[in-house]
């Protein structure tokens, strides 16, 4: 009485052309992020692992918690770090964040 009968649509060419075109701005902003996220995190990434790779004895480091020290020795995965005359801390490779010049630490 009240209800109107609905009948199906038959699909036409159009139907194809609208879904792509409704996908293009979803592609277009995956491009977008991974030219301005994802690619510079990733190149961080591996400049950050090529100064762990490269720290050696004596290098002035910053570490995780801004603490500023001189490597003492080296180790696979851990490093230990002299913040003061006899003083070391021994810290995952990972944690050390900054390699400063020559002379800084005193």
């Amino acid at each position: 009485m009240f209800i109107s009968s609905a009948y199906a649509q038959t699909a036409t060419a159009s139907s194809t052309e609208s879904t792509l075109i409704s996908l293009l701005p979803l592609v277009l902003m995956f491009v977008v992020l991974y030219f301005i996220m994802i690619r510079p995190q990733m190149k961080k990434q591996k400049e950050h692992k090529a100064m762990i790779d490269a720290l050696a004895k004596g290098d002035e480091v910053v570490i995780g918690g801004g603490v500023v020290g001189r490597v003492a020795k080296l180790g696979e995965t851990f490093v230990h770090i002299e913040v003061s005359n006899n003083v070391e801390l021994q810290v995952q490779r990972a944690a050390v964040i900054q390699v400063l010049p020559k002379g800084t630490f005193k």
